[in-house]
């Protein structure tokens, strides 16, 4: 029973945005560290680009993301 329950929040549209607006956030503090930055940020292309990625618009958009995380916590805690 508990499992259904937990299932189904995996593919909610809010699910997927908190999801996101984490990835994004934990690859942005990721790059700020010199052995990971190495290591898992190094791939700009394929796969392990994703990381890169994310780690820029974390970087490069962190008013817009920090809004957003906001945002979706106040949703979150109260709305939802």
């Amino acid at each position: 029973m508990i499992l259904s329950l937990y299932s189904s929040a995996v593919y909610s549209f809010d699910g997927i945005l908190v999801f996101g607006l984490l990835f994004i956030c934990t690859c942005a503090y990721l790059k700020k560290v010199p052995r990971l930055n190495g290591w898992l940020l190094s791939e700009k292309k394929g796969v392990w680009g994703v990381f890169y990625k994310a780690a820029v618009i974390g970087t490069r958009l962190h008013i817009a993301v920090a809004v957003s995380c906001l945002a979706m916590a106040f949703y979150v805690i109260f709305l939802k």
